[in-house]
């Protein structure tokens, strides 16, 4: 008899790491250089875009895509205009704020619907595309650890970069933003990894093997089964 190889951790999987720190580094260098100028946006603004630009090209001489690379940059300087058109430092946040609102509506919709976003990424992470939708205890196991993603991370987020924001607190702004960058993501991942094996029968082969043994429809939108 030979014995089932260990299950792969959420972590290994998606792993992702590097991207959440970079991402923190240029907010950080805004609050920075904001500080140091006198509470200047323009000054701010040009500490967080020359950051993100040294850290793009680095990128790229180490082999990662121009692409990923351009549309980080590009989101660090919508965030510097969007602050200098209106004056207020606060509003360099207002783009992840939005964007984790719109992230926390469509993970909740995308479970709704019974294509529950944490199942897609990992489907296609590991080359599986969409067959594991054919396998009802995966379909029910994505679905309820998406909600991890859905309320521990994008509305923690929008609690807090709200809350922040509107008081106008720039400094707490890009303490939370690195905070609530790679260590909520290292939690939001640990979290839903063991929902999803908790959720998993005990004999179920793993994330990498579809069993399609009945009908995903015999399951409720959210991973409950119909009664």
């Amino acid at each position: 008899m030979t014995s089932r190889p260990p299950r792969e951790s959420l972590a290994q999987i998606l792993g992702g790491r590097r991207g959440a720190i970079d991402a923190s580094i240029p907010p950080a260098a805004f609050v920075l250089g904001w500080l140091i100028a006198g509470q200047s946006i323009a000054w701010g603004s040009g500490a967080a875009i020359g950051v993100a630009v040294l850290l793009g090209g680095y990128r790229v001489a180490r082999g990662d895509k121009a692409r990923a690379v351009v549309v980080s940059l590009a989101a660090v300087i919508a965030a510097a205009l969007i602050a200098l058109h209106t004056g207020r430092a606060e509003d360099f946040f207002l783009i992840q704020l939005l964007s984790n609102v719109a992230s926390a509506l469509l993970w909740a919709a995308s479970i709704v619907v019974r294509w529950p976003l944490l199942g897609v990424v990992v489907g296609l992470v590991i080359g599986q595309k969409t067959r594991w939708r054919r396998d009802p205890a995966l379909l029910r196991a994505y679905s309820r650890a998406s909600w991890v993603w859905v309320f521990l991370q994008y509305t923690l987020r929008v609690a807090v970069y709200g809350s922040l924001w509107w008081s106008g607190q720039v400094v707490a702004l890009g303490i939370a933003r690195t905070v609530l960058s790679w260590p909520l993501v290292a939690v939001t991942v640990a979290v839903s990894g063991w929902v999803l094996y908790r959720t998993l029968p005990p004999d179920h082969p793993g994330l990498r093997v579809v069993e399609e043994n009945e009908d995903p429809s015999d399951s409720e939108p959210g991973g409950l089964p119909r009664t």
